[in-house]
């Protein structure tokens, strides 16, 4: 067993190990830790902008998505999943239903959370796009079902561009991951079996990636690779997939970008 490794993001402490046996780990809002030559003073800095203003608010709303339970919701947004359960009327151990609106009192700022599980089983990192204008979790996980995929949505994560009941560069975690099971987003190569699926809504034979989405595609992706230990060249797009007949994720998706962002997480 290797020994465990404590980071500190944002004043948030979390475990990462190989381990099989320890429970998953929760990243907040990642940061990175610079130095003063002048004074010697550590300094950490958000790597993925904020996606809404650092204040506290009396309240916010927000819209249940696929898998979230009350203690997620609770470190989305730095409130006891008790507060937002009296808040709601409900029990802690309450099960919510998707597309549900909930009060959040006292809010801080958003931050997208990811839940790390040790396993072997994650080989590939697949990016598609969601090749509709609008989109999150939900509406995926609502038009899987209707096509017949056990378990909705059939990717890991959802990277929203804003336009529905998420803001713009939120990470939503799946059911699929939560639970750890194959994915429902790329048959060729046997990929739903090894491979960590990411949608970012949006049509990118036409649009633009955000620049919001970007920051979290590439804070998500090196995170992943870095726990998994997945090399760049397993790091591709859906139409990139041997077997794949697709261009997913869209023709003119920034790849160099993309690559060139990663680069600080090799």
């Amino acid at each position: 067993m290797k020994i465990r490794e404590l980071l500190l993001v944002v004043g948030t402490a979390f475990f990462l190990s190989s381990c099989a046996t320890v429970p998953p780990s929760t990243v907040i809002i990642p940061s990175v830790t610079t130095s003063s030559a002048a004074t010697g003073v550590k300094t950490a800095t958000p790597v993925v902008p904020q996606v809404s203003p650092a204040v506290l608010h009396p309240d916010v709303t927000h819209v249940v998505g696929p898998g979230e339970t009350l203690g997620m919701i609770g470190q989305m947004y730095d409130v006891p999943a008790v507060a937002i359960a009296s808040a709601n009327h409900l029990k802690v151990s309450a099960a919510l239903s998707p597309g549900r609106s909930l009060v959040i009192p006292k809010a801080a700022a958003f931050r997208s959370v990811i839940t790390l599980f040790p396993s072997r089983k994650w080989k590939y990192i697949i990016i598609h796009h969601s090749a509709t204008e609008e989109g999150d979790s939900l509406a995926f996980d609502q038009y899987h079902l209707r096509r017949g995929f056990s378990g909705g949505v059939g990717y890991d994560f959802v990277i929203d561009n804003g336009t529905l009941s998420k803001v713009d560069g939120e990470i939503e975690t799946a059911p699929r991951w939560l639970k750890q099971q194959d994915g429902r987003h790329c048959k060729a190569s046997h990929m739903n079996k090894k491979a960590i699926g990411i949608c970012l809504v949006g049509n990118f034979n036409e649009g633009k990636v955000t620049e919001a989405q970007m920051a979290s595609l590439v804070y998500l992706v090196g995170t992943l690779r870095t726990y998994y230990r997945i090399p760049a060249k397993k790091i591709m797009g859906h139409g990139q997939v041997p077997g794949a007949d697709t261009d997913c994720p869209g023709k003119k998706f920034p790849w160099q970008e993309f690559k060139n962002r990663l680069g600080a997480f090799k």
